[in-house]
């Protein structure tokens, strides 16, 4: 079971591998019962265990790197309903954690998290980035190849210099048109006034 494929689920306890997701939620399979069952995403929400990250007194870091010292550590897990075991045992693996801002409940989280990835042999490592080495040959390549310049062409620009000319004359015609169907629509009206006296 890969380590990027576990997510927490609000509102299901534990934790839940994620076997597929849909446009509207998702198909987990729980790491303690093994049940599979669709979370709707109207409903809960979805998080990775590689995206969750603890609160230090420095720069946060991410909650794997959190398991891995808990990993290194020799003795048991605390047990998860004594408060002042949990945090005089991550004051001892993880003494950077901020304990202001991380509060008891997200510590008994941490180890029952833990617990549940050891007993289903999770390894728990980061998914590295794809190496960058293929897109930085791809960039020199194109930096080594000239850049053309567009060749103007004499042609466009006598073309482009009569259409504007064209449009003009188009213009001027229709205006005159129209001004001679409204002379002519109230020469009538001139008439018809004059027969009247």
């Amino acid at each position: 079971m890969e380590y990027s494929k576990i997510v927490s689920v609000t509102g299901l306890p534990g934790l839940y591998e994620l076997i597929n997701t849909k446009s509207d939620g998702a198909i987990v399979r729980s790491l303690d019962d093994k049940s599979t069952k669709f979370a709707a995403s109207r409903i809960h929400n979805f998080s990775h265990l590689e995206s969750i990250e603890v609160f230090t007194t420095g720069e946060n870091v991410n909650l794997a790197e959190v398991f891995q010292a808990m990993e290194k550590a020799s003795g048991s897990l605390p047990d998860a309903k004594d408060d002042g075991a949990i945090k005089k045992f991550f004051e001892k693996v993880y003494p950077y954690i901020d304990f202001e801002r991380v509060y008891s409940s997200d510590l008994k989280k941490m180890i029952k998290w833990y617990d549940a990835l050891k007993k289903n042999d999770v390894d728990i490592k980061l998914t590295e980035p794809e190496p960058e080495e293929d897109t930085q040959v791809e960039e020199e390549e194109k930096k080594a190849e000239p850049v053309k310049k567009p060749e103007r062409r004499k042609t466009e620009k006598v073309s482009q210099s009569k259409q504007p000319k064209q449009t003009e004359k188009k213009k001027t015609e229709e205006k005159e048109k129209k001004e001679s169907k409204t002379a002519k629509k109230t020469k009538p009206a001139k008439k018809t006034a004059q027969k009247k006296k």
